[in-house]
């Protein structure tokens, strides 16, 4: 019987770190304070099987095949999970994305290829940080979204130090940056980033005339350690100090009205 809860072929530093100084990541691959299950687990509890769901900025879906914790992987794959899957993106890596029924492109500022109030759900992962635009963000996905319909962000909190370190450093450098501290991280999954809705007023700023707004902030577990050892467990003492405003992570759930 097959008990294991990684696969080992695909282990890559981080998760390796990790099973290494987490006690019971080194049983089922991720910490307790895994922020992609916490967000998922959001998700998971508001769709249902008949939903019609879009994947905002959905990227070649790298998750499904380098992610080698199976449960976290899975947990981020609605296809096969509900009716149908969408999935857009500027990128034409979009187009490879195995985790959607249909993929398309669409242009900066554009209208999004879908008529109004076709979706459910709308997943967006670590994307809105990239977006220049948040009006142009904030009328597409409330004109997309069914009324009742969920819009679930997970995004940097911009004032983490994560957020801060990204606006200091220009943009051009961010992939030898992330190169050294992320070894695991390509580069064909780097982009610019703007930051401009990237705390919880601006988000109700923006889509709070058409959506109520949900959140809460969250550091999790390091990321950005070099893979040193050191470094990781300074990191976690620091996320166990600092108060919530500061911390990495912001998850927000859009309820449409």
């Amino acid at each position: 019987m097959k008990t294991e809860a990684v696969d080992e072929p695909h282990t890559n530093s981080k998760v390796a770190l990790e099973r290494r100084l987490i006690s019971e990541a080194g049983a089922t691959g991720f910490s307790h304070q895994d922020q992609q299950i916490a967000f998922y687990s959001q998700v998971a509890a508001l769709i249902h099987p008949e939903d019609t769901l879009l994947d905002f900025g959905a990227g070649r879906g790298e998750w499904c095949y380098e992610d080698p914790v199976r449960y976290r992987r899975n947990l981020q794959i609605f296809k096969g999970r509900v009716a149908f899957v969408d999935g857009c993106d500027v990128d034409p890596a979009v187009k490879s994305n195995p985790s959607l029924d249909r993929a398309e492109l669409f242009e900066p500022g554009g209208r999004l290829p879908y008529e109004d109030g076709r979706f459910d759900a709308v997943v967006s992962r670590y994307v809105f940080e990239h977006l220049p635009d948040p009006e142009w963000t904030a009328r597409e996905l409330a004109r997309v979204t069914k009324p009742g319909g969920w819009v679930f962000v997970i995004t940097p909190n911009k004032w983490g130090y994560v957020a801060l370190v990204s606006r200091l450093v220009p943009n051009r450098l961010h992939s030898k940056l992330l190169k050294a501290i992320q070894p695991h991280r390509k580069e064909e999954d780097v982009f610019p980033t703007h930051y401009r809705v990237n705390t919880p007023a601006a988000f109700k700023r923006h889509f709070g005339q058409d959506f109520d707004v949900f959140y809460y902030r969250t550091s999790g577990v390091p990321s950005y350690h070099f893979g040193n050892a050191f470094m990781f467990r300074m990191w976690q003492l620091a996320h166990r100090l600092m108060p919530p405003q500061l911390a990495t992570g912001l998850f927000v759930l859009m309820r449409r009205k």
